[in-house]
């Protein structure tokens, strides 16, 4: 075969693979046997969960709720800690904080376990539901190799899973940066760019992220590094908030499929 066929070959190659019983397709290798780069657009697209993709209908404040009721035998001990787009660590240590509990004697992983026993509970009592849009724009974005789905969020990996899991929405996302992974919802983008060079060896700029969130603490974790912000007022926050707070641009929700995927392709 000569060289022209061998490079023309290795451009039309895609790797397929089955995950949680999908189908998709997702480039691993991006250059050639002489070092060429075929693509240069892949984007890194990283969804927060709770507010943006589903509305848990209050599972995971009553696990947090319940989970420190067995604990610490403290009834409803997050009522004044203020959740929305913090991590669940960072919420964890604030209500330790405020009934004087010392978090540094190994209780996080008690504490966590049961607050994940109490989701499954939950999320099966009250049912949520998914943003609207969603399910239409994954699929979009799933059907195009220049994508890569993932996830940025405040949840224990263990939780996400649960809360996507009882939507049948986990299976768009492979990789993800969790509140599992660092207190700090700030340090998860470089987190989630790393699983992605490590795990699918395709290496994204900071540039080529774009981070889809309903809250101030989104847009914070994004800018920083130069990354796309693109808010969604499907949460406790007004659209003219997260204006204030520095958004790219936003969406009153993503119904409006093709505008979303329009507002993506505009990113450069």
């Amino acid at each position: 075969m000569s060289n022209f066929y061998r490079q023309q070959a290795w451009v039309a190659i895609r790797v397929r693979f089955i995950w949680a019983g999908r189908y998709r397709r997702d480039v691993f290798n991006l250059t050639s046997p002489s070092g060429n780069s075929y693509f240069k657009t892949v984007r890194f697209i990283l969804f927060d969960i709770d507010g943006t993709l589903l509305d848990s209908g209050g599972a995971g404040s009553r696990a947090l709720n319940l989970a420190f009721k067995e604990m610490f035998s403290v009834d409803d001990a997050f009522r004044t800690v203020s959740m929305a787009g913090k991590t669940d660590l960072q919420i964890m240590l604030e209500g330790a904080k405020l009934y004087g509990i010392d978090c540094s004697n190994g209780i996080m992983p008690a504490f966590f376990s049961a607050y994940v026993r109490h989701l499954r509970e939950q999320m099966d009592i009250r049912k949520g539901h998914v943003k609207p849009g969603i399910r239409e724009a994954l699929e979009i974005l799933t059907s195009c190799n220049k994508y890569f789905l993932g996830l940025l969020t405040g949840n224990i990996e263990k939780g996400a899973r649960i809360k996507l899991e009882s939507f049948g929405l986990s299976s768009y996302f492979r990789i993800g940066a969790f509140g599992s992974d660092h207190e700090d919802r700030n340090r998860l983008l470089p987190v989630a760019v790393d699983k992605l060079r490590e795990q699918v060896s395709c290496p994204v700029s900071f540039n080529d992220c774009v981070v889809i969130g309903d809250t101030p603490r989104d847009i914070d974790c994004s800018k920083p590094y130069g990354a796309y912000a693109i808010a969604v007022a499907t949460g406790p926050y007004s659209a003219a908030s997260l204006a204030a707070a520095g958004a790219d641009i936003i969406f009153e929700d993503l119904s409006d499929t093709e505008r979303f995927i329009s507002a993506l392709e505009r990113k450069k």
